[in-house]
């Protein structure tokens, strides 16, 4: 039986694995051309790496966690519009031409470093016809797909189904189905109250779906969950399949 050297892994400055995939998409040449612009970034949970109005310094690639974009009115109410993991990255707006936030993003479940590129070098590095290019192209692409979703979730599915749905979500990104997670957040991003979370919440631990301790969430019964949960989560899990993401 012929062995098959399996290529090494990649690894960041500090020694861990890349695990964000759209840097993993790209050949380890076009990879190495980039490398020496990508640095290593420690983020807090709640931490705001992108503001409303504000010009995009960086643009981030996760290597876990799961952080939110979110859409502010002017009274200051916060909506998620999408949730980015390891499998993309904050502030494609940049790419599309627009250097100016739109909203808050913020880490809102802490998993490993965020890798950080300086705007201006992303925008240099994207311009020219490539790998690089077209893996961005591919995700941009399926950041709106995940958008036009949720939008259409969050008009037409219960806060239960929704709620069911991010924390799926949730779990594939962090790869375990114990992870850090405030309530608080959790409101914000599915645009409820908090009192409203806490009767969800309620709900699903009764039925022996997750479990909850200050700051936790662990899911118990994955496939119940997805029972619960509406079509949206396969659908923009097809969505990044179709596209190769």
């Amino acid at each position: 039986m012929r062995r098959t050297t399996r290529p090494p892994p990649r690894l960041l400055s500090d020694g861990t694995p890349l695990r964000n995939r759209l840097l993993l998409a790209l050949p380890r040449l076009d990879y190495e051309r980039i490398a020496g612009d990508l640095r290593l970034k420690e983020v807090a949970v709640g931490q705001m790496l992108h503001e409303r109005g504000k010009r995009i310094a960086d643009v981030y690639f996760p290597n876990g966690g799961v952080f939110s974009v979110t859409n502010e009115m002017e009274g200051g109410e916060l909506i998620e519009v999408a949730t980015v993991g390891r499998e993309g990255m904050l502030g494609i707006g940049v790419f599309l031409g627009d250097r100016s936030g739109v909203g808050k993003t913020f880490q809102q479940v802490p998993d490993g470093m965020c890798v950080s590129m300086p705007a201006a070098r992303f925008v240099k590095a994207t311009a020219a016809a490539g790998p690089f290019r077209d893996v961005i192209s591919l995700y941009a692409q399926a950041n709106l797909l995940q958008i036009m979703q949720c939008t259409a979730c969050n008009a037409l599915h219960d806060v239960t189904q929704r709620c069911c749905r991010w924390l799926l979500q949730t779990r594939d990104r962090v790869g375990a189905d114990d992870f850090m997670l405030k309530q608080e957040f959790l409101a914000i991003m599915l645009g409820v109250n908090r009192p409203t979370v806490t009767v969800v919440m309620g709900r699903l631990k009764k039925a022996g779906l997750v479990a909850t301790r200050y700051g936790h969430m662990q899911v118990l019964d994955g496939k119940r969950l997805e029972a619960m949960s509406c079509e949206c989560y396969r659908a923009i899990e097809r969505a990044f399949d179709r596209l190769g993401l």
